[in-house]
């Protein structure tokens, strides 16, 4: 099963913090991982529950898994992405 890869508003805004190498290689394994299996990622606990997050070297995807759509909800660094909170 295929899913649709959607991205929160801000998303935008986390990946223009970042080089545009790291912003490419940070898109491309979320079109490759996230689009066939995102299940397979680790869930959260804590005020993170239900969410599910995806490691791409120092970078954490934080995202969602809504029927046949995954949600990415925040992308940052790994000392940072836990302490921000994700805006509703």
């Amino acid at each position: 099963m295929a899913y649709e890869i959607a991205y929160k508003n801000s998303v935008t805004r986390d990946l223009k913090r970042l080089s545009k190498a790291d912003a490419r290689r940070i898109l491309d394994q979320i079109e490759a991982d996230l689009s066939r299996k995102p299940d397979r990622h680790p869930a959260l606990s804590g005020s993170f529950a239900g969410l599910r997050r995806m490691r791409v070297g120092d970078f954490r995807i934080i995202f969602a898994i809504m029927d046949s759509t995954v949600l990415v909800l925040q992308i940052g660094h790994r000392r940072d992405v836990y302490t921000t909170a994700i805006e509703s």
